[in-house]
């Protein structure tokens, strides 16, 4: 097989191939093999016609599609393996050449992997961050801790509010008609939550147990449910029980309740402790978000737009599982939320080309500065994964492997060593504190 390379402009290029007239010869053989098995022909048995018959009837020409099918696949990556090209989208392919006892030639016009032109990226100025945990931060997390584990006790008297849990009925309606997904019974609404459409939970604070109203709203113009986007509804409302949380106090008991501590003050250095790590945590990857940032920044790329699209599903589907590990899906959250998938995908773009253009920053240093992933590298990762799954470093290498996913997380360890090195090449710049909690994803 022989197969060239050439670049049209920017990530644009023709791969032409060449295959031999024996592996063309091979492909008929097998395209003729699957097809037999289905061929009507007076006289034979269906899967027992004679080759020479078949092609009599038929004509040779009638095996070339699934020929091609069945050999464009295994050549086509032998030809990107063979020039050394990183296809970032599908092929556009143009057949030229396909018949019996000839060559196969094609044309392959292919979006690749763009080139990156580095800027400086030793000697980068990054923040430090200062950590300090106020006493304002402990209180909030004592709320929280307090809100945890909190009790809903039935309210008999009084009036729904604001993070209060109403059970209720609701029947919705436009213009009189029900609509689907408009009717529930002794449904747990979270007020304040702002899960229902914009207006519902406002006008059912103020609301009592065994109230009924017909909470009017409007649906948002960019309602998932066409039918439904833009009209005015009303649901008929019924209250059966309001629960509001009862904050246990914070005392010596609520800290022998929650934690191994005998006492709250104890218990209050203890949690500063935990503050403290987690702030420390937080500052590490606001100056990897920074360095790698500023680094991309340096950079020179011209970022195809099919490798954006790409990442952007890749975000969706990850939302879709975050959500589902939560007991919602990505069809619920919108429903809820009054989006298309559309506006959600328009929302992560921005997102997908920063991750998009640091990941490849990141390769192109890797690269350059000979990064590479160890044997011992994979082991101790998977050692740290073990531990948080609580299966063997071997179970997890041979589930890995059999999903193919052992590369992807050498790429990430990879990914990872490249950041660990731009850091300790890079320069501190003046303190910042620490107060905003960030993470790693982006890169």
């Amino acid at each position: 097989m022989k197969a060239t390379w050439e670049k049209i402009e920017k990530n644009l290029g023709v791969l032409e191939v060449e295959v031999g007239a024996d592996r063309v010869s091979e492909a008929l053989d097998k395209a003729f093999n699957k097809v037999v098995k289905k061929a009507t022909v007076s006289g034979f048995r269906k899967g027992k016609v004679p080759r020479s018959i078949f092609e009599a009837r038929y004509g040779v020409e009638s095996l070339y599609q699934d020929a091609i099918d069945i050999l464009l696949p295994e050549v086509y990556t032998e030809a990107v393996d063979q020039t050394d090209i990183f296809p970032v989208d599908r092929p556009d392919i143009d057949i030229d050449q396909f018949a019996k006892g000839e060559t196969f030639k094609f044309k392959a016009k292919v979006t690749v992997k763009p080139e990156v032109t580095l800027g400086e990226y030793k000697g980068v100025e990054v923040p430090v961050q200062k950590v300090v945990v106020t006493e304002e931060e402990l209180n909030e997390e004592l709320v929280r801790l307090q809100e945890r584990h909190a009790e809903l006790v039935v309210i008999e008297e009084g009036v729904a509010e604001n993070g209060d849990i109403a059970i209720l009925d609701y029947d919705g309606s436009v213009e009189g008609v029900p609509f689907e997904g408009g009717q529930a019974e002794r449904y747990s609404l979270e007020l304040g939550s702002n899960t229902f459409i914009p207006g519902f939970e406002e006008q059912v604070v103020g609301l009592a147990t065994g109230d009924l109203k017909d909470v009017e709203v409007t649906f948002p113009d960019s309602y998932h449910a066409e039918d439904l986007a833009g009209k005015q509804a009303v649901f008929k409302v019924k209250i059966h029980e309001i629960k509001r949380k009862q904050l246990p106090a914070l005392d010596d008991e609520f800290a022998k309740d929650v934690s191994e501590f005998e006492t709250l003050n104890e218990y209050k250095e203890d949690l500063n402790k935990q503050l403290e790590a987690r702030k420390q945590q937080e500052a590490q990857g606001v100056r990897e978000s920074a360095v790698v940032d500023k680094v991309a920044e340096l950079a020179e790329i011209d970022i195809p737009g099919s490798m954006v699209d790409s990442e952007v599903q890749n975000m969706v589907r990850d939302f879709d599982n975050r959500l589902r590990a939560q007991g919602m899906n990505l069809e619920m959250f919108l429903s809820f939320s009054g989006q298309t998938t559309a506006d959600l995908q328009g929302q992560m773009k921005d997102d997908a080309l920063k991750r998009v253009r640091n990941n490849l920053v990141l390769e192109k240093v890797a690269k350059q500065e000979k990064i590479e992933v160890s044997e011992e590298d994979v082991t101790k990762e998977l050692e740290t994964m073990a531990d948080t799954y609580k299966r063997s470093a071997e179970e997890l290498r041979s589930v890995l492997e059999a999903n193919g996913s052992l590369n992807s997380l050498r790429e990430e360890i990879s990914l990872r060593k490249t950041i660990d090195f731009l850091l300790a090449n890079s320069v501190e710049g003046a303190p910042v504190e620490s107060t905003e909690e960030s993470t790693t994803e982006d890169k």
